[in-house]
């Protein structure tokens, strides 16, 4: 299994990014996918998850509104859209796979696969 993160940046507050993170190795059927961030001094946190396959999401309260998770089975690709993006959301961003249910898609350590981390940076 491998995941792979792009699209990070510098942008100022207001703005939007997508970021990508194009996987190789998964069975669609068992697999879901989370977008995790950590800033520097604080703990790694969830952000958003969808199963590869059904409708199934989850977000972090802190950025329901704002974030949509999505997919694209055809390019192998999941994708985190960030709009109306705040300071406070500067981190970087991960993406991992975990084949758990639904209940603990928030926690870290439930995923197995991981990819390396983008840089997004919200300057105010």
């Amino acid at each position: 299994v491998q995941l792979q993160a792009s699209g990070g940046g510098l942008v100022q507050a207001g703005d939007s990014l997508r970021l990508s993170c194009v996987h190789s190795g998964l069975t669609f059927g068992s697999y879901t996918l989370g977008w995790f961030r950590q800033a520097p001094g604080k703990e790694r946190e969830f952000v958003a998850a969808a199963r590869l396959s059904g409708g199934t999401t989850r977000y972090a309260d802190s950025v329901k509104g704002r974030f949509t998770i999505s997919r694209d089975n055809a390019k192998n690709t999941v994708y985190l859209q960030m709009n109306s993006l705040k300071p406070e959301d500067t981190a970087f961003y991960y993406c991992a796979a975990t084949r758990i249910n639904s209940g603990n898609w928030n926690i870290p350590a439930y995923y197995l696969h991981w990819g390396q981390g983008t840089l997004v940076t919200v300057s105010s």
